[in-house]
């Protein structure tokens, strides 16, 4: 299944879940569609796994083949399977772009990176999946810091998750640490996820 481009606010109200993680996506607290609020019912175990499945993939905007594989990776490291793999999804670079505040969505991340104007330690990537290791400093070209869309993202910014450090002079972000699972969206149940693939 390939990566969704629709709107981000029918996925979200489908799944009463913002995908976008600021709320603004879940104007209307029901399904969207003309039968959305006739629809509520009860879930089976395996529909209430693959609805967690479903948020976090949407909310990372990954394809079932990516999403999948990160999960795989994440069952070979030494801690908590699901906590495992939220972090990896973390370490993806369109999602540090995204935290750091280059862009107001992940979406807008992405388009950073596959059009060229994001670099790590000095050296233009351009692979949104780039899985980046603790102490890579990920900043923009020279000639890209002066973007309007990158210094209105900025300044919309309110507040920075801790695991990554901004240097405004430099107009450069560092990947401190990976992060703690307290950091991370609590309306997640990664543990629904596990139980979804190990079933």
């Amino acid at each position: 299944m390939s990566r969704y481009t629709g709107p981000s606010n029918r996925k979200s109200r489908r799944l009463g879940f913002s995908t976008l993680e600021n709320g603004k996506d879940l104007k209307r607290p029901f399904a969207p569609g003309m039968h959305g609020q006739k629809r509520a019912k009860k879930l089976s175990n395996y529909g209430e796994q693959l609805q967690e499945k479903q948020k976090v993939r949407f909310m990372y905007g990954l394809s079932e083949k990516q999403f999948r594989s990160i999960f795989n990776d994440a069952g070979k490291m030494k801690g908590v399977h699901g906590e495992d793999f939220l972090k990896l999804l973390e370490s993806r670079l369109d999602n540090l772009v995204y935290r750091i505040g280059f862009a107001t969505t992940r979406r807008g991340a992405r388009q950073l990176v596959n059009h060229g104007h994001v670099t790590v330690n000095g050296k233009k990537v351009d692979i949104p999946s780039y899985r980046c290791k603790v102490g890579d400093v990920i900043s923009l070209k020279d000639t890209d810091k002066e973007l309007a869309i990158v210094k209105s993202s900025l300044e919309a910014l309110h507040n920075r998750v801790e695991f990554v450090s901004y240097d405004e002079a430099k107009m450069a972000g560092t990947f401190v640490r990976l992060p703690e699972r307290s950091e991370l969206n609590a309306d997640i149940n990664e543990s629904l996820i596990v139980e979804f693939y190990n079933r």
